[in-house]
């Protein structure tokens, strides 16, 4: 689309009032930022602005660089549809090999100058009367975004503001995409732990690494099993980290997968896929698309609530706890098996873990921390799992005293405060936060749209996240979503696009009902229902719906009018004889007429019992002779079958006299049409059981059409309905008993119901 007028510029740049404006304001460079930046440069719309509180691109890619890294999708899905890489070097790769990705991405579509690093969008304020948002930007000392807030507001309580704000801004914006995503803020150690400041080493979570901090020959205490933690412990016991030992506290097991082999092995993926999938594009993409359709395929075999379902994931769940029993020492088992379905929560695909608990280095421990000391940890007594009241277990609850001299946080984000620590006032005053509190927690129409909200979209929004499939496979459908609704606004045509607060209710309590089943998110993506949203139309917006609603049913009235012409063009310009006969051929070349469907059963061969059943004996006792059927009361039309050598019969289809007047009033046309049928021979029947059917399809060639009475050139008082009347399809039944016949005639056209004529006075 051509670039529309409307571009970044300062606006009042003399005065105090002085503001920089934005077409589009994005929120984060991470993988949604990049996705939404890549398809506004393909829609060719280059005004628009990234802020970006770290240091670089990437979002998660650039926070999480604990040892081991990696992404736990097959990378050749983990990676955007409209630019794909086929030169992944492993089927899950590490972090910096995915950063280099998303860093290429952006400097193939141009727009890594259109990245503000170091800048913190901190507000942003709906202003009702000039129908664009406000936003509060603070400028950062370099380095401070790439820690969390919390950390943010001990370096200032401990060394002032300047030691992380420099300066704030103000800007505004038409349209506003926040692409912060929801693994933003690290949880904090439990501040209920007694004696937790009283601790005198490094204290780090694993989305902020501290590459500084030598483990070698350390007792290190990591908190948490999600997937962070299965990727970086292997690790630490072992070159270049060396710790002299690991306990690992957990709360309770995740369920362990393994993680899926690359095909033909590691090695032999990493030297030939690049060439291969570079060489053979569609290769890649077939690959792509089996790993989606694996992803879904477990989706709705643990999700789904139905008693397959839980036959699948039990046989399931024995397989898993089965693989556990054979990888870890046995004094892990019980508390490595978990006490609720497989797919309540995200699994672990473990390639490392499992093995890593067999090293005397690393012990993992559920009971819980109670006590910090400087250079210890207290552990116990009691157990957080299994059940400490569960009096049969073995797993120990007893106190113990371990050494301590670095605290490795792996217990998570803080996903129930999105956007946090942004805030959103919205057209009615209301911040999102406290919107979202008085409707029971975070939501978004499509995880993306909120009413009161105009102009804004959330990407990878509340209750986007499903854990089994690509996150940015997740971040492209809600980035192509937002294209289609930004794009009217980019053109003119929409001043305000805002989803209705009926529809935003609907949505979110469609999605709570179907938990326990599943939902069609992306399909929702390609589709944006538009009655959903409340579109404020600009006149040139309205002018453009309203001539294209007027081109629309413009079209559908020539398609109609057209075929209507060309049908009546076709019966006007071809004579009788050949238009009836241009009229049947044309339908028996598509097959819709001279079907003759024939079933027969008994022993009796096919070609005796079909002259017997159609002809009937005659008084000299042969099957040979005519039978005639009057379908007067019908169509005013006669079927005449005549028995041929033998090998053929002839059916004729004939009008009456012509020039006599019909009971409906017609005269009628005075037509005859004959069609000469092969008889096949069948096969043996045995016992008298088997059945037989037979299809024997009539080549237009065969007919032998002829016309009587009227000239050629009054032909037309010859309707086109009667023509139609004649496209019939014939059927033919036989039944045990000998003579059992019923012809069907079915108007294949016409408009009555097919009629049914039964032998007369055979």
């Amino acid at each position: 689309m051509a670039p529309p007028p409307d571009s970044i510029r300062v606006v009042d740049g003399f005065h105090k009032t002085a503001y920089t404006y934005y077409p589009i304001l994005i929120v984060g460079a991470g993988e949604s930022g990049i996705a939404l930046a890549a398809r506004l440069r393909e829609e060719g719309f280059d005004q628009f602005r990234i802020f970006e509180r770290q240091a670089g691109l990437g979002g998660t890619w650039w926070s999480n660089r604990y040892p081991g890294v990696a992404c736990d999708v097959p990378a050749t899905f983990y990676s955007f549809s409209f630019s794909p890489n086929y030169k992944w070097t492993s089927l899950h790769p590490e972090g910096p090999e995915i950063y280099k990705y998303l860093s290429d991405v952006c400097e193939k579509y141009q727009f890594v100058d259109k990245i503000q690093f170091h800048t913190e969008v901190s507000e942003l304020r709906w202003l009702n009367q000039e129908q664009l948002w406000e936003g509060t930007l603070t400028h950062m000392v370099p380095g401070a975004g790439d820690i969390s807030k919390k950390e943010r507001d001990q370096r200032i309580a401990q060394s002032g503001k300047e030691s992380v704000y420099l300066r704030p801004e103000i800007v505004r914006a038409r349209i506003v995409c926040s692409c912060a995503g929801g693994l933003v803020e690290p949880n904090a150690w439990p501040s209920s732990i007694p004696g937790r400041d009283t601790f005198e080493g490094p204290v780090f979570h694993s989305a902020r690494w501290d590459h500084g901090v030598d483990l070698a020959n350390k007792d290190v205490v990591v908190i948490g099993t999600g997937c962070s933690a299965a990727q970086f412990v292997p690790r630490l016991t072992k070159e270049p980290y060396n710790a002299r030992s690991v306990t690992q506290v957990m709360r309770s097991p995740p369920w362990v997968v393994p993680k899926p082999e690359p095909p033909f092995g590691p090695e032999k993926y990493k030297k030939y896929s690049p060439a291969v999938f570079s060489t053979v594009p569609l290769l890649a993409y077939l690959f792509r698309l089996l790993c989606f359709a694996q992803g879904e395929t477990h989706f709705y075999t643990l999700i789904d609530d139905n008693s397959w379902n839980h036959r699948t994931r039990k046989k399931l769940e024995i397989q898993m706890v089965a693989r556990m029993k054979r990888m870890v020492p046995e004094k892990y088992h019980e508390m490595l098996t978990p006490d609720y379905s497989i797919g309540c929560k995200r699994r672990i695909f473990d390639a490392a873990w499992f093995e890593s608990l067999n090293d005397p280095k690393i012990e993992l421990t559920t009971k819980p921390i109670t006590k910090v000391s400087p250079h210890s940890i207290t552990i116990g007594p009691g157990r957080v799992y299994p059940d400490p009241n569960d009096t049969d277990s073995n797993v120990p609850t007893d106190e113990e005293t371990i050494p301590a001299d670095v605290v490795i946080l792996g217990n998570g984000f803080e996903v129930t405060t999105w956007l946090h620590p942004l805030k959103i006032r919205g057209k009615h005053g209301e911040y999102m936060q406290d919107v979202w509190d008085a409707r029971g927690g975070p939501q978004a129409y499509l995880g993306l749209a909120m009413d009161g909200f105009p102009n804004l979209f959330i990407i990878f929004g509340p209750n986007t996240a499903t854990g089994h499939s690509s996150a940015i496979l997740a971040s492209e459908n809600m980035v192509e979503y937002t294209i289609k609704v930004i794009k009217k606004i980019l053109h003119g045509d929409v001043v305000l696009a805002e989803i209705k607060k009926d529809s935003e209710i609907a949505w979110t309590k469609r999605v709570q009902d179907k938990l326990k089943g599943t939902i069609d998110f992306t399909f929702r993506c390609m589709f944006p229902k538009w009655s959903d949203w409340d579109l404020q139309y600009t006149r040139r917006g309205l002018l453009k719906m309203q001539a294209r609603r007027a081109l629309n049913v413009l079209l559908l009235t020539f398609v109609v009018f057209g075929a209507y012409a060309l049908r009546q063009q076709s019966s006007a310009s071809v004579p009788s004889l050949q238009r009836f006969s241009y009229v049947v051929q044309k339908h028996l070349k598509q097959g819709l007429l001279g079907i003759a469907d024939i079933k027969a059963l008994g022993g009796a061969g096919f070609a005796s019992q079909l002259q017997s059943a159609i002809l009937g004996p005659n008084k000299e006792g042969n099957t040979t002779g005519d039978a005639t059927w009057d379908l007067s009361p019908y169509d005013g039309l006669e079927i005449d079958v005549r028995a041929g050598d033998g090998k053929t019969y002839t059916l004729i289809l004939k009008d009456e006299t012509p020039g006599e007047t019909r009971d409906d009033g017609r005269e009628r046309a005075g037509i005859s049409w004959e069609a000469e049928f092969p008889l096949s021979k069948s096969g043996k029947h045995e016992d008298g059981k088997a059945e037989e059917r037979q299809i024997v399809w009539v080549p237009w060639s065969v007919l032998k059409p002829t016309y009587r009475g009227k000239e050629k050139q009054d032909a037309g008082k010859l309707k086109l309905g009667e023509i139609r009347r004649l496209g019939f399809m014939m059927r033919s039944y036989f039944g045990t008993q000998q003579g059992d016949f019923r012809l069907e005639l079915e108007s294949v056209c016409a408009r009555k119901q097919p009629h049914t004529a039964t032998p007369i006075d055979r």
